[in-house]
């Protein structure tokens, strides 16, 4: 359904909230993702993803995590003056800089403020190493710049897979592009010499755990150099959303669902302990892990994302030095 990507209208009733805050990077202390930073130009998201893991962070605004996450949304417009300022500081260390790590910076309220257009600008500026994730088609409108960003191996690129069932995206993931418009999106980045990164994420046993073949198969003919994937884990209040969620919408199996879910993480619907929270463990967790391995050296061996340069950082960048 066409009007489910990119060109859908947000509900009237979808407030923008503008904020102006004094710091926008904030450094990743999880050992599971490495040394990096994260940068979100909005908060709260549009796309409605059940299972998202940033509901929660809503309540920091004094929102709720359910409907007020994805029609109250957060919008940062000073995002691209407050980077400046932090990347202007003697004491910053380059590291990539994931954007977005929470929610989604090409959401369809980009569209119109572009925020995460401004980010990019920002970034090329001062040559400092990105990696962008989304699961919309608009990162398709910045393709200019992602690609001055690659010319100096300062860009790195991740669609969100979820699904290609057309029927489970809607229910789950309601205002996204659908599955096979993100292949497309893949198969553009990819032919345009950018490097991509699938995330075949989250895992749902019972509901698209099958798919795990599928989508690399397709992932690797759209000309994506490598895939990763996660395990749902139902953190804080999301537990009960995405129950209440599952058993309306699949009544059949959604004791089932939750059931295996739980047994990825200990008789929980979440596990927080770094170093196995992404993945799972236990019978489940570790036949999904078999699966994705076994079709992801069929279908991406011999490929691999390039390293980034750290070295073409330019602080200062744009200012005339001066001997005085």
């Amino acid at each position: 359904m066409e009007g489910l990507d990119e060109e859908w209208l947000p509900p009237a009733k979808t407030q923008f909230l503008v904020e102006k805050p004094k710091k926008i990077v904030n450094e990743v202390t999880s050992p599971d993702l490495g040394l990096s930073y994260s940068m979100n130009p909005y908060q709260g998201c549009e796309h409605g993803c059940v299972y998202c893991y940033a509901r929660n962070t809503h309540a920091y605004w004094g929102l709720g995590a359910g409907l007020d996450f994805e029609q109250k949304i957060i919008v940062k417009e000073n995002a691209p003056q407050v980077l400046k300022q932090q990347l202007e500081n003697p004491n910053w260390k380059v590291r990539p800089i994931m954007l977005a790590g929470n929610t989604d910076c090409y959401q369809p309220i980009e569209a119109k403020r572009k925020i995460t257009r401004q980010l990019l600008e920002v970034l090329l500026q001062y040559k400092h190493p990105v990696s962008v994730i989304t699961k919309n088609a608009l990162i398709l409108r910045d393709l200019d710049i992602l690609q001055e960003l690659h010319k100096h191996q300062l860009l790195h690129v991740n669609i969100s897979i979820t699904t290609l069932q057309e029927e489970l995206r809607q229910k789950m993931e309601p205002r996204t592009a659908t599955g096979i418009r993100r292949l497309a999106v893949v198969k553009t980045l990819a032919e345009a010499g950018l490097p991509v990164n699938v995330m075949v994420a989250p895992v749902i046993p019972g509901l698209n755990d099958q798919e795990i073949p599928s989508i690399l198969q397709a992932a690797a003919n759209a000309g994506a150099l490598s895939a990763a994937y996660t395990v749902v884990r139902l953190n804080g209040v999301i537990g009960e959303i995405f129950e209440d969620w599952v058993m309306k919408a699949y009544p059949d199996r959604g004791a089932k669902v939750l059931d295996q879910i739980k047994s990825c993480h200990g008789g929980s619907l979440n596990d927080s302990q770094f170093g196995r929270r992404m993945q799972g463990e236990g019978q489940w967790a570790e036949t999904i892990k078999s699966l994705f391995k076994v079709y992801y050296q069929k279908c991406f061996s011999g490929r691999s994302m390039p390293p980034y340069d750290f070295t073409q950082f330019t602080p200062r960048a744009g200012k005339q030095l001066t001997m005085f």
